[in-house]
């Protein structure tokens, strides 16, 4: 039966999209029907992390797979594939290495490149020459990678782009991803190639878990792997895949993000910029906050192996997942995500997990205090710091306990960081904060919606709306904004600038005037009972 998904801006019970459309792909929308069944959902709602992998022989030249195709010479097209998949040997791949540390990580799923747009195919297909086993490496690298991923206890998923440009140049069709035209015999020929390959998917490496299509047409895909795989989980193109983006608030129904450890999807040596292990671990954080999921992309090297940058940062997460991990995995979202720095997971109705992110300065051995405006204690209230016994702290005697005090304020917290990751006493990584047998101070949290806006001789007139307002008690409102470099720069742009707070309107419409000169990135802000609330994200272009 055909699910179709429509996105509402809700808090608790409902849904928020993020709205910063420049660079944005939107092709996860493509399709109109959805046949996950309900159990392979929730199971992605109770997964946390995923590991990406994208691969293929443009790994030799260091630069962005596939797209490179689009525009290029006949004579650099002709190279490209008759040329490179001569010199395609990655005797290094050892999928069994990368299992075991995408384990380590939390990752409970890996989702491997089987054809990227270009074409070519990862595994040993009857469809074409095009393919890893024509290359000096022969082998079906794909089976590998089946194999140890399923050794590892890891659910196996396949990305599958059905644009093929090696198609299209066999067929004297301009390679392009936006304006591809194709006859009608073409076209019944370009869907039964398509079908082939996802047949031989489907039947040829057993029980496959994670579809992620990437490219249309989507339907013949979905038809033929869900006929095939009835159980199959398909991401992008059934469900939220927002791309190297975090949603700008919470979205109740599965979704996940696709994130690149630095800029780039493919091995890319040079013009690339490593985003750091805690920000990597704040991004985690981050989707689990907001009720999705982060797919983690590497890329290997040519030669199979992950270099080493990528593996430092695995190292990383895992080191702070060992520790923290009953606050992402089979969490929800709390009343609302985040209080400032502080972000906010959830368990069983009254667990919460106070996630401080903001801890790179927090000394070992040394007491900090926390006010948590959403939460109210009760009589069987209970504190600790994940990973820690807050009993003992190396070397010194110094009181280590965690307590907790109700105000008028909110609920006061206050812990010591005692426990020693590196040997320089310098972890700079989230502090978790445990708080059992806690409530929400409020049942029904504002409903915010980021508005459009206007460019006047002033700057900027935004706008914001609060959907609930007649059912709840909120008196004011403001705007947050920082500039807004690109898509990709959003993950590295700095710390929102407050704006002055202003009143809402009986119909809970707000709206502010700002002095915005550039591209801006935006959201609505609204207190209530002393908690700031946030809308999604939308982009002002000047």
């Amino acid at each position: 039966m055909y699910k179709k998904y429509l996105f509402f801006l809700l808090v608790l019970c409902g849904i928020q999209t993020a709205s910063a459309q420049n660079d944005l792909v939107k092709d996860d929308n493509a399709s109109n029907y959805n046949l996950n069944k309900p159990e392979r959902e929730l199971w992605l709602k109770n997964t946390g992390l995923g590991l990406f992998i994208h691969f293929s022989m443009d790994s030799q030249l260091g630069v962005v797979i596939s797209h490179s195709l689009v525009g290029a010479s006949d004579d650099c097209v002709n190279r490209y594939f008759n040329e490179l998949p001569k010199t395609f040997d990655p005797s290094k791949f050892d999928p069994h290495q990368i299992a075991t540390l995408a384990k380590l990580a939390g990752m409970k799923y890996i989702v491997f490149t089987t054809k990227h747009h270009s074409g070519f195919c990862m595994w040993d297909t009857k469809t074409t020459d095009f393919s890893i086993t024509h290359t000096p490496y022969k082998k079906d690298l794909l089976k590998e990678f089946v194999d140890a991923t399923r050794e590892a206890g890891l659910q196996v998923g396949f990305y599958f782009s059905p644009e093929d440009f090696n198609f299209l140049r066999d067929h004297h069709i301009p390679i392009s991803r936006t304006d591809v035209k194709m006859d009608t015999q073409t076209r019944h020929e370009y869907d039964e190639y398509t079908r082939k390959q996802c047949e031989e998917l489907m039947t040829n490496y057993g029980k496959i878990d994670v579809l992620f299509i990437d490219g249309d047409p989507k339907e013949v895909v979905k038809q033929t792997c869900w006929k095939l795989q009835p159980d199959l989980l398909i991401t992008r193109g059934a469900i939220k895949t927002p791309e190297q983006i975090m949603p700008g608030a919470m979205i109740n129904e599965p979704w996940l993000s696709c994130i690149t450890m630095g800029t780039a999807w493919g091995y890319q040596p040079t013009n690339e910029r490593y985003k750091s292990g805690s920000q990597l671990i704040g991004l985690l954080i981050e989707a689990r906050a907001k009720g999705g999921s982060l797919l983690l992309n590497v890329g290997p090297k040519p030669d199979g192996s992950l270099p080493i940058e990528q593996e430092e940062r695995l190292r990383e997460m895992s080191a702070w997942y060992f520790v923290n991990r009953e606050c992402i995995d089979s969490v929800r979202s709390w009343v609302i995500s985040k209080e400032g720095d502080t972000w906010f997971t959830a368990k069983g109705g009254h667990i919460l997990y106070a996630i401080v992110t903001n801890a790179a300065d927090w000394k070992e051995g040394t007491r900090k205090t926390f006010l948590i405006r959403s939460a109210i204690a009760t009589n069987q209230t209970q504190v600790s710091v994940l990973g820690q016994n807050s009993k003992v702290i190396e070397y010194k005697t110094d009181d280590v306990s965690c307590r907790y005090k109700q105000t008028d304020q909110g609920l006061e917290v206050s812990v010591v960081k005692a426990q020693r990751i590196y040997d320089d006493h310098r972890w700079p990584n989230p502090v978790v904060i445990k708080l059992e047998n806690v409530a929400p101070v409020f049942k029904e949290a504002a409903i915010v919606e980021t508005g459009a806006s206007s460019k006047t001789k002033a700057g900027a007139v935004l706008k914001g709306k609060i959907l609930n307002y007649k059912s709840i008690s909120v008196k004011r409102a403001r705007f947050d904004y920082r500039p807004y470099h690109g898509q990709v720069e959003t993950l590295y742009a700095g710390k929102w600038t407050a704006g002055t707070w202003v009143n809402i309107k009986t119909d809970g419409t707000f709206e502010a005037t700002i002095p915005l000169k550039a591209d801006y990135e935006y959201k609505a802000v609204v207190e209530q009972a002393n908690v700031e609330i946030e809308g999604e994200n939308k982009l002002f272009k000047q």
